[in-house]
């Protein structure tokens, strides 16, 4: 019979490693590749390559007809263009709320007079230390948006029955968006709860 969770050991010490030494491999504009030598549980050596990433955000923004709005960005590692909701890296000392809310506006030219806090995800967690708030936003406003320099995508809106056929289909294969998903079909069910606050309030950490 299969242990369950409650039966392992307590705690992860059987199962750390211990860093020995760590060399900057390559250091790029806001992305930095580590290889660090590690000692394993057994006592052997072996050696760990990882990307240092500053973090980012995810915003599932919500149109007052229950729509959601989505982006179609080209990715250059894939050579394709892939749909996903807006997301954008977090700048040094930089809350993840003023990131979201920057991204938002950027992007798809929205405000939000709510805001929700859903959590957070490590989309690699094998070979990067990257994590990605996840942020609801309703209560849009549309206005004019600021794509970066150099940035280019489609926005649109679609339901929460089309982004699932997608997904099913293999149409959408993002990871975050996938979650995002998952996270908004759990809220409406009224399985998981999310506390919405104005942006105001939550960069007042009230």
């Amino acid at each position: 019979m299969l242990p369950d969770l409650a039966d392992l050991p307590e705690g992860d010490d059987h199962l750390r490693e211990q860093r020995l030494d760590s060399t900057l491999a390559h250091s790029g504009r806001f992305l930095q590749v580590m290889h660090d030598t590690v000692r394993l549980p057994d006592g052997s050596v072996s050696y760990r390559e990882y990307i240092v990433h500053p973090g980012a955000v995810m915003v599932v923004p919500i149109l007052d007809d229950g729509r959601l709005l989505l982006e179609r960005q080209y990715r250059y590692p894939h050579h394709r263009a892939f749909i996903e909701f807006p997301a954008g890296k977090i700048d040094a000392g930089e809350a993840g709320i003023t990131c979201g809310v920057r991204e938002l506006h950027e992007e798809t030219g929205c405000s939000a007079a709510e805001w929700a806090l859903a959590g957070e995800l490590r989309n690699a967690i094998a070979y990067s230390d990257e994590r990605i708030e996840i942020w609801f936003a309703r209560g849009l406003t549309v206005g004019e948006r600021r794509l970066d320099e150099g940035e280019f995508l489609d926005v649109f809106a679609a339901s929460e029955q089309q982004l699932s056929d997608w997904i099913r289909d293999g149409e959408v294969t993002d990871a975050k968006t996938m979650i995002a998903l998952l996270w908004l079909q759990q809220w409406r069910a009224g399985r998981w709860a999310l506390d919405w606050r104005p942006a105001e309030a939550w960069s007042r950490g009230r």
